[in-house]
């Protein structure tokens, strides 16, 4: 099998949460328990650190990776979704796994994936912790996929969890309350093993507290440890709220050496040392173009107040989303005064451009519907004044189209 051969059966014949929506959710652990047994338990071999949370999970996960290779660590980066190529998931040291890497695991436990139904997610957890085994890093960072206590990642035995912000995105399958939520975040809270909380939320302090107590393990706010000021080359004021969970993480790896100068080289390198995509990324200059994937109501709160602080004459917006959101909390944020492009992602997933123009009205967001997303930056790009302002969101999917 070639790589696109690999891929389209991976995609094609496994449900994947990506594309299909909660009908891909698994929500148990005895299958990738099962396969890492299968595989000899490759989780086993290395230290990790784990990431849980609603927002920030993605960016402080490439933070920590960038501050561990700065201090000279064989790092694993496991991520999920990707954006253009399904081997951003998983990373060493910055460099993406190899397709012939993917190509020989899926073809080596082809069987075994058909035969016990593996999910998506089983097979690109196993794959990742079979390759950080394989290539034997100092470390791995792995984010969560989705929740945390039922996630597919959550075998791992890591040096310390890391918990962001919690928000109600997936209600659907997590819970109707930010209560609900926390405790399938908490999940990754192991026994005696440190966690850290990026933000100290009311409605989730309570939840935190008590999982915590109940795991004995130490409980660490990162705002009560780290007093000293921090900054990150990735762009978004938003990132603020990160960058103490991540210092206060690596502040916890007791068996690394990581000083303070690496810990500020790293956040300063995270794109170049990681390859994130799609947090506040600049596409072009003139006009100025910003996309960002931030896709539920407190990402997008945060990164639309810092899209309205933009000196610019006039605001475009090219808006895709998913089916499953909740339009009635998150179409409120978005300004009036812009000119909006309403288009569809590429994916089964994608929520129908008219009816999301439709719904939009009813908040009095008002403008045109494009046959695609490329469509839609192409006639923003071709109206706007080059003191204008093009802005990509919404959802993954939608700026994965435009990078």
């Amino acid at each position: 099998m070639t790589y696109r051969d690999t891929l389209d059966w991976m995609f094609a014949q496994l449900p994947m949460y990506q594309h299909k929506g909660a009908g891909a959710y698994n929500g148990k652990l005895q299958g990738i328990q099962a396969f890492a047994t299968h595989l000899g338990e490759p989780h086993l071999t290395f230290k990790s650190i784990h990431v849980a949370g609603t927002n920030g999970k993605g960016s402080s996960s490439h933070m920590l990776a960038s501050i561990l290779q700065e201090a000279g660590y064989k790092t694993g980066l496991y991520t999920s979704p990707h954006l253009k190529d399904f081997r951003e998931r998983i990373r060493i040291d910055g460099q993406m796994i190899s397709k012939e890497s993917v190509v020989k695991f899926i073809s080596e436990n082809r069987k075994y994936i058909t035969k016990n139904r593996m999910s998506f997610f089983e097979m690109s957890v196993a794959l990742a912790f079979d390759f950080f085994s394989e290539e034997k890093v100092d470390i791995a960072v792995v984010e969560v996929g989705l929740g945390g206590r039922l996630d597919s990642t959550n075998i791992i035995s890591p040096e310390v969890s890391l918990i962001t912000n919690i928000g109600t995105d997936h209600a659907d399958l997590l819970g109707d309350s930010v209560e609900k939520i926390a405790y399938e975040k908490a999940g990754i809270i192991k026994p005696y093993t440190p966690v850290v909380v990026s933000e100290k939320q009311n409605e989730t302090l309570e939840v935190f507290t008590a999982v915590a107590k109940q795991q004995q393990a130490k409980l660490i706010f990162a705002k009560d440890l780290v007093k000293k000021e921090f900054t990150t080359s990735l762009k978004g004021n938003y990132q603020d709220r990160n960058i103490k969970g991540v210092v206060a993480t690596i502040g916890l790896l007791e068996q690394f050496n990581v000083t303070e100068d690496h810990i500020r080289a790293g956040l300063q390198k995270v794109v170049e040392n990681t390859g994130l995509l799609g947090r506040w990324q600049v596409l072009s200059r003139d006009p100025l173009i910003i996309a960002d994937t931030a896709h539920n109501s407190e990402g997008l709160s945060l990164v639309l107040d810092q899209l309205l602080k933009v000196d610019y004459k006039e605001l475009w917006i090219i808006l895709g989303m998913v089916k499953e959101k909740n339009l009635d909390q998150i179409l409120p944020l978005f300004p009036k005064n812009a000119r909006y492009l309403f288009s569809k992602p590429d994916i089964p997933r994608g929520l129908n451009a008219e009816i999301l123009s439709e719904k939009a009205k009813v908040f009095g967001l008002k403008g045109e519907i494009s046959g695609s997303v490329k469509e839609a930056l192409e006639t923003a790009q071709k109206a706007a004044g080059k003191n204008d302002l093009i802005f990509v969101g919404g959802s993954n999917f939608t700026v994965a189209e435009v990078l």
